[in-house]
């Protein structure tokens, strides 16, 4: 075992200024506080040939010095930082040296009471920062031979300038991995936030089109596999590729969109693969999507809009798995799944010569087609429940109930927009109706007089077809929840009593199918 430097013997001013040194190197390897507390106190009762040294540290906002009890416990000791020698030092900023503390009125026994150290004289000296402040006090205690004399008062100031470099070093190392800590652990509680609003739930519906996208997504989520997203306008291509990131192992990481219809010709590759210095005047180094999706999800919007070089470049970095910024020679590997959507036909595309096949093919691992609105209707009554209760709920106001006219309204309704329009328009309800009842009449012009125009099914009363829909939606409902009556009844924007009472009216069961 390697001994102490500062075992070695200081007789000369020479030794005592190695030992120094010596110590000092020690201090600074130390980063941790408590062991560079304990470290000091060794070391400086040694150097000074004391039975006890202690650095007391300032604790401005209590008002309160405080340092370890011993050098072999983690418990601290408190007093006020304006008692005994160590006060008078702060107050004063000056060294003072005792030697009989039983005749010193300044000297505080309940340090000593505290600890059972029996103190008999003391040297004690400010502790000061890098910029002058008072950060609390160091003593030494009980010279083995005689008092302590200008010759300590020396090698004790050498030592503690040294101590308070490496103490301020502790300190901001100790918040900078406080901060970090605390930064790790907000960004754990976000990322729990974010996943918990984006459970496979979110996809609502429970027809049999929605139920099959919900599989495909499940299916998909524990793989690195590209997912093509493909559908009209408005059908939710974008909360799949939430759904896809957020239940996956990716989904502390980035998930970064681009939405490739958005951007000018001249700047999608610089924000797909990022620009380099130079590349124009002023221009900045600035990494590109890639870049900042690494070990995350990139998700390319509106990917049928991508011009022909930029596809070939796409396709480059799928396949080699590196990219380069424009304007740079660096080949940068980057991590990261590739979610793409399109509203467009690519196959049409292909056979245009405006879209290439052998991307195509890349991306098109596994293809998720969402559905229009008009081919999911009997999803039409959940999801504009859902929707207008949220607002609502943003809205802080009760939602209100629809007439069962305006639910067979909204089911005939084209939904060009589908359910970006749906929900735009239960948006406008939540704000515009304050009745307790929503009416046909509340609807949107062009909303009711789509629904409206929509011929009565099988030549039924508005009446029967009315009940014949509730009465699927309720079966529907009872299917999707697991047959879970508050579950199914908060789906339909009913209490429990109500769908119960309605299930008995249509003679459904628990059990209903």
């Amino acid at each position: 075992m390697r001994p102490r430097l500062s075992d070695v013997q200081a007789e000369s001013p020479v030794d005592k200024l190695r030992a120094i040194l010596n110590i000092a190197q020690q201090l600074n390897a130390e980063r941790e506080l408590a062991v560079l507390l304990d470290l000091i106190a060794r070391e400086a009762a040694r150097l000074l040939d004391a039975e006890l040294a202690s650095l007391f540290l300032l604790d401005a906002a209590r008002g309160e010095l405080w340092s370890k009890v011993t050098l072999d416990t983690d418990e601290t000791l408190r007093f006020d930082a304006s008692q005994g020698v160590a006060g008078e030092v702060l107050r004063t900023g000056e060294i003072i040296c005792v030697d009989d503390v039983a005749h010193d009125a300044r000297f505080f026994a309940g340090v000593d009471a505290v600890t059972g150290f029996h103190t008999r004289n003391m040297l004690a000296m400010p502790v000061r920062n890098l910029r002058g402040e008072l950060v609390g006090v160091f003593e030494v205690l009980n010279k083995h031979a005689g008092a302590f004399n200008a010759e300590d008062v020396g090698t004790a100031r050498l030592l503690v300038s040294q101590a308070s470099i490496a103490l301020e070093t502790a300190q901001l190392v100790g918040a900078l991995r406080r901060d970090h800590d605390e930064l790790s652990a907000d960004n754990a509680r976000l990322a729990r936030e974010v996943e918990s609003k984006f459970p496979m739930a979110c996809i609502l519906g429970t027809s049999e089109p929605i139920r099959a996208v919900v599989r495909l997504i499940e299916q998909v989520v524990d793989s690195s596999i590209g997912v093509l997203i493909t559908g009209e306008s408005g059908t939710g291509k974008e909360l799949v590729a939430k759904a896809i990131h957020y239940n996956s192992a990716r989904a502390r990481r980035p998930l970064v969109a681009l939405n490739c219809a958005a951007l000018p010709e001249a700047l999608v590759e610089s924000e797909m693969f990022g620009v380099e210095k130079g590349v124009a005047t002023g221009v900045e180094p600035r990494p590109g999507k890639f870049e900042e999706a690494q070990c995350g999800t990139l998700f390319l919007d509106e990917i049928g809009d991508l011009s022909l070089p930029a596809q070939a470049k796409l396709l480059r970095v799928l396949q080699e798995r590196i990219v380069e910024r424009v304007g740079g020679r660096r080949a940068i590997p980057v991590d990261v799944r590739v979610l793409a959507a399109t509203n467009k036909e690519l196959p049409a595309a292909i056979k245009a010569g405006a879209f290439r096949e052998d991307l195509y093919y890349r991306l098109n691992a596994v293809t998720i087609r969402l559905p229009a609105l008009r081919e999911i209707s009997g999803d039409i009554p959940l999801l504009a429940n859902n929707f207008l209760t949220r607002h609502c709920r943003e809205a802080n106001r009760a939602p209100p109930e629809f007439a069962p006219e305006t639910l067979t309204c909204l089911v005939n309704c084209h939904w060009p927009g589908n359910v970006r329009q749906l929900d735009n328009e239960m948006r406008r309800l939540a704000v515009t109706v304050r009745r307790d009842r929503v009416e046909t009449g509340d609807l949107s012009e062009p909303v009711r007089a789509a629904g409206g125009d929509a011929p009565a099914a099988n030549e039924h009363s508005l009446k029967e077809a009315v009940e014949h829909l509730e009465r699927r939606l309720i079966a529907d409902a009872l299917r999707a929840f697991g047959h879970n009556q508050q579950q199914a009844a908060r789906s339909l924007g009913l209490s429990r009593q109500g769908l119960i009472k309605k299930m008995k009216r249509f003679g459904l069961n628990s059990r209903a199918s």
